[in-house]
């Protein structure tokens, strides 16, 4: 019964392990793949700052001109995965895959935490899950020490920030709206894009 048991509960972890589907899209990234650089033309940049400003309501005027100032003129580069990656002075600040949200990196977030990003809060238990890769469970932003906002659509992107933690640990959008996060508490409420530690957050410039 003993032998029964323990077969029983590893059956259990493996199945619970693979509900922890991974995000890859930066875990290997090699900038040296990216694509020669264009700069980005100032009506293209207006068009950038308003998708920013649509998944990221609480930035003011202020905010948007203190992160995407007119100089240095914004390069963009393109990476491996449809994924275009935006840079100033060749540090990575944004990027987009194909034609979803435009996320800020994780470096950039953490250098203006003040300024009003769309956030929602994951519980303490999740944390190591998404520093592997992992997108988020509907649970881990349910639960007690997770949180999230009340009227978030599916597709919104959004900066992950952790139970007990002061600065962010991923980005991402998300998978479902927050009502159905809630409703159906099940599956991955949050595909996450880019994560601390990745080789993203680890790239310093691009050029």
């Amino acid at each position: 019964y003993k032998h029964i048991n323990k077969t029983q509960k590893k059956r259990t972890l493996l199945r619970s392990k693979r509900q922890f589907k991974t995000a890859t899209m930066f875990k290997r990234f090699d900038p040296s793949d990216c694509s020669t650089s264009t700069q980005v033309k100032t009506s293209a940049q207006r068009a950038i700052k308003a998708q920013i400003l649509e998944s990221h309501p609480a930035l003011n005027s202020d905010d948007i001109d203190e992160i995407l100032p007119k100089k240095p003129p914004l390069m963009q580069y393109k990476s491996p995965g449809h994924v275009t990656i935006f840079c100033r002075d060749s540090e990575p600040i944004f990027f987009q895959h194909r034609d979803g949200p435009i996320l800020p990196t994780l470096r950039f977030v953490h250098r203006y935490p003040h300024v009003g990003w769309t956030h929602a809060i994951v519980d303490k238990g999740a944390i190591p899950f998404i520093l592997g890769g992992a997108h988020i469970m509907c649970v881990g932003l349910t639960s007690a020490g997770g949180s999230m906002p009340t009227d978030l659509e599916a597709g919104r992107g959004l900066v992950i920030m952790a139970e007990g933690k002061d600065s962010a640990i991923a980005v991402g959008s998300m998978k479902l709206s927050t009502h159905d996060v809630k409703n159906k508490n099940k599956g991955v409420g949050i595909d996450c894009a880019h994560f601390l530690g990745d080789d993203l957050f680890n790239t310093n410039e691009i050029s």
